[in-house]
């Protein structure tokens, strides 16, 4: 049977798509954009007709009607990672968590240790070959695509058809809707100066031809906004975003010194603008790949000067970063950042950077602290820390001792708070 008559015999509709969902199937599905709207709307409509369906996710962006306490016997968030969407119901746990690295998440549905038993996902329109790109989010979906019992698509039109290791074939796919929604959208956030003086120090750490890893949110925007002086810099990167298309329209991306995939542009998730997603269309320097691959720490190691740019909420005087909870509350997850510290770290000339600003809540609270709040859960350890940056400085503690380490890192905190670290470090014997 032809690729064109195998789509025309799987089509339906969102209602008759939902069918193929089972009593307590793990339904699994890709990161942000990639979720299905049309489908998870269906899911919740009729979410009271199953029972023990659980739906595992990283960083859901919309608060579709399923998120409900009040029907979590029937369908159930099982979490990779929080978003908005997600943080509350974690937090008062009717959301379950499951702490891993982002780049094993593939690895544990393959063995058996999450379940995929559907895949849920946005998809590109279909090739001339019967191929559908996953480009939004290949990240763990192409694991449990090889696993699932049934994979239901949502084609539009506006799923940009990308390169690389994210495509599915017609005969893979149990059934299709198809919807012409506008995608997710999520805006360039405002800069302020604390994210800009950040951007700033963040930006004399990065060579002339140097591969980025770098994220969504101000702090990395601000650091973006430092680069469009540079030269021949690359991406290898877990998240494509707004951020990394203006250094390549401004010429500043070029790949050309990339020794490890040269010329090509690597991520596994995308997240912006229309204009984004435009960009992905057909790109031959962009290539989406699963996280497995983009942000295994041996393999994005390969790449030369390296440089990884992460985001915490906390540092305390021995190095340790917890960047995904206060205290123990979750608030979002491992994600990709141990993988690209510790990629960065096993790369020639590599440097990995942990930025934060030096005070929360008005500045009335240190994020620098003598030590992590009771029940943080750290995600970059002592170990592996490297390059630390606020508004205030630079401290760079691989190789440092723990007394240099606490100087260090007082040196970059708030200056109102500087005088109580170093009591609190006397107390510690680290001063």
């Amino acid at each position: 049977m032809s690729a064109i008559a195998l789509y025309q015999e799987k089509r339906t509709v969102a209602g008759e798509a939902i069918r193929h969902v089972r009593d307590d199937d793990v339904i699994i599905v890709p990161t942000g954009v990639g979720e299905p709207p049309a489908l998870l709307a269906e899911l919740s409509a009729q979410r009271r007709t199953f029972r023990g369906v659980q739906i595992a996710q990283t960083l859901p962006l919309r608060k579709f009607a399923y998120l409900d306490p009040e029907t979590v016997e029937h369908v159930r968030h099982l979490s990779y990672f929080f978003g908005a969407a997600s943080r509350p119901g974690g937090q008062e746990g009717w959301i379950d968590y499951v702490p891993t690295y982002f780049s094993e998440v593939p690895l544990l549905i393959e063995r058996g240790y999450n379940r995929a038993d559907m895949v849920f996902s946005m998809a590109s329109e279909m090739d001339e070959h019967g191929y559908f790109s996953l480009s939004l989010g290949t990240d763990y979906t192409m694991a449990a695509v090889a696993k699932a019992r049934a994979v239901v698509l949502e084609v539009n039109p506006n799923v940009p058809f990308a390169h690389g290791n994210c495509h599915v074939h017609i005969s893979q796919v149990t059934a299709l809707i198809e919807s012409e929604e506008p995608l997710f959208e999520v805006g360039l956030p405002k800069i302020e100066p604390v994210q800009e003086a950040i951007g700033r120090y963040v930006g004399d750490l990065v060579p002339d031809g140097a591969t980025l890893q770098i994220g969504y949110g101000g702090i990395p925007d601000a650091v973006v906004m430092q680069l469009t002086q540079k030269r021949d810099l690359g991406i290898h990167t877990e998240m494509f975003g707004d951020g990394i298309m203006s250094l390549v329209e401004a010429g500043v991306v070029t790949n050309r010194r990339k020794n490890y995939h040269p010329a090509k542009m690597l991520a596994t998730f995308a997240l912006g603008s229309r204009k984004l997603y435009r960009f992905m269309h057909h790109n031959p320097a962009l290539e989406m790949h699963p996280v497995d691959f983009t942000n295994d720490p041996a393999l994005a190691g390969l790449n030369d000067n390296l440089i990884a740019i992460n985001a915490t909420l906390q540092v305390d005087l021995i190095g340790q970063c917890g960047s995904e909870s206060l205290g123990s509350t979750p608030y979002s997850g491992t994600g990709g950042q141990t993988d690209f510290v510790r990629a960065a770290n096993r790369s020639k000339g590599g440097k990995s950077i942990i930025v934060l600003p030096s005070t929360a809540k008005g500045n009335t609270l240190s994020r620098i602290v003598p030590t992590l709040a009771s029940g943080t859960h750290v995600t970059t350890g002592k170990n592996d820390v490297n390059y630390v940056v606020s508004e205030y400085g630079v401290a760079q503690l691989r190789g440092k001792s723990a007394k240099q380490r606490a100087e260090a890192l007082i040196g970059i905190a708030h200056p109102d708070f500087r005088g109580e670290l170093r009591e609190a470090a006397r107390k510690m014997r680290l001063l």
